[in-house]
């Protein structure tokens, strides 16, 4: 586990309910649905962090700025448990993950001088199409 998400292992709250993932009658039987709950705004992240969460993952986040992911992919609420874990990893990532900026680029001389004699080219092939061009 990224020892960075472990520091706050202990602000995640964890339940688990009927899952409908695999698991044939054991479904029926045994919580393997896993759902974890993050608290942002009761985090221990600074307030920098905590809008980057906020801004980024606002579509996972409820009102109360709570964040809620589910996992029932696997057959074991240990199983699931890790890939919430998981899931949260690449969410965070993926919300720190400052975008490059894309800096404009210039077409070249020769890239211009093409364009022109492409340009002169077809205005050449219309000339000829004209009506009364060889009166």
């Amino acid at each position: 586990m990224n020892p960075s998400v472990s520091n706050y292992y202990s602000e995640f709250v964890f339940t688990t309910s009927r899952s409908s993932g695999p698991g044939g009658q054991n479904v029926n039987k045994v919580n393997t649905k896993v759902t974890l709950s993050w608290n942002i705004h009761q985090s221990a992240l600074s307030e920098d962090e905590k809008n980057v969460i906020l801004e980024k993952l606002a579509s996972i986040i409820t009102k109360e700025g709570v964040l809620m992911l589910t996992s029932q992919e696997k057959r074991s609420q240990l199983q699931n448990k890790e890939e919430v874990i998981k899931k949260l990893e690449k969410l965070l990532v993926k919300a720190f993950t400052k975008k490059k900026v894309r800096k404009p680029s210039k077409p070249s001389k020769a890239a211009k001088q093409k364009r022109i004699l492409e340009k002169k080219k077809a205005g050449e092939k219309k000339k000829w199409r004209q009506k009364g061009f060889d009166d």
